[in-house]
C-alpha cells in the first residue's frame, strides 16, 4: 500500500477525507489518513503558514515511507503563504495552483534529504469545501432533506462555469451562499452526508482542480 497523510483545516474536510475519499483510495492500494492541522488543544482553523509548514515537516519526518498532502481551503487562508501575491489576472484555480507550487518549492528548498519532491502533494481546495457540493445540487438538497431548495441551490450553480468558480468573497463564498439560504446548515454533520449522496465520481466530473489532485494521488508509485 501507498500511505498518505492528509493535513486537514477542520472536522469536515477530516470527515471528507475518512468516509468519501479513503474508501475510493482503498481498493486501490492507497491508504488515506487524515491529520487534523495543529497540536492537541489547538487542533483546527487558522490555516497560516507557519502552522502548516511545522506540520508538514513534521510528517515528513516522522515517517519517511509516508507521502503527505494537504487539503486546505483556498478561501480564507491567513498569512504568510508563499504565493499568495500571484500574477496580475491569475483567480481561482490559478491562485490556488500558484500556491501549492510556492509551497512545494519552499518544503523542498528545507528538507532535500527528506524528498519532498517526491513525498509532497499540496492540494487548496478552490474555494472551499463547499464548493464540491454544487456538483450535483439536487442530490445536495436530498442530503439536507430540503428538496424545496434545489432550484435555489441550482440557480447559483448556474451562475459559474464551474463549482470551483463560486467566488470567494465573504459574502458570497459557497459557504456563505448556502447559509443564505438554509441557515441550519451544519458543515460537519450535512456536508459530509451531503459528500456521500452526491458522490466522488460526480464532483470529479464537475470540479477539475479537485480531479487532478485524486488523480496525482492515484498515481502515485507504492515505494519510493
Amino acid at each position: 500500500m501507498a500511505r498518505v497523510s492528509v493535513l486537514c483545516e477542520g472536522e469536515t474536510e477530516l470527515r471528507f477525507v475518512t468516509d468519501v475519499l479513503a474508501p475510493y483510495f482503498w481498493p486501490r492500494e492507497i491508504s488515506l489518513t487524515p491529520v487534523l492541522l495543529g497540536v492537541p488543544g489547538h487542533k483546527g482553523g487558522r490555516v497560516n503558514y507557519t502552522r502548516v509548514r511545522k506540520d508538514i515537516l513534521l510528517q515528513l519526518k516522522q515517517d519517511t515511507n509516508v507521502y503527505c498532502s494537504t487539503m486546505f481551503d483556498l478561501y480564507g487562508l491567513e498569512s504568510g503563504f508563499p504565493g499568495t501575491i500571484p500574477p496580475t489576472g491569475f483567480v481561482g484555480v490559478q491562485k490556488a495552483v500558484h500556491i501549492e507550487n510556492a509551497v512545494f518549492q519552499d518544503i523542498v528548498s528545507m528538507v532535500p534529504q527528506l524528498r519532498p519532491d517526491l513525498r509532497l502533494i499540496p492540494y487548496l481546495q478552490v474555494h472551499e469545501y463547499e464548493g464540491l457540493l454544487f456538483s450535483d445540487t439536487t442530490a445536495f438538497a436530498a442530503a439536507l432533506g430540503q428538496a424545496n431548495l434545489v432550484a435555489q441551490l441550482a440557480q447559483i450553480r448556474s451562475q459559474f462555469e464551474t463549482p470551483e468558480d463560486i467566488n470567494d468573497d465573504p459574502n458570497t463564498a459557497p459557504s456563505k451562499r448556502i447559509a443564505g439560504i438554509y441557515r441550519q446548515y451544519n458543515k460537519v454533520i450535512e456536508g459530509t452526508v451531503a459528500a456521500q449522496r452526491i458522490g466522488l465520481d460526480r464532483m470529479l466530473e464537475e470540479c477539475h482542480h479537485f480531479r487532478n489532485w485524486i488523480e496525482r494521488l492515484a498515481a502515485l508509485p507504492r515505494g519510493f
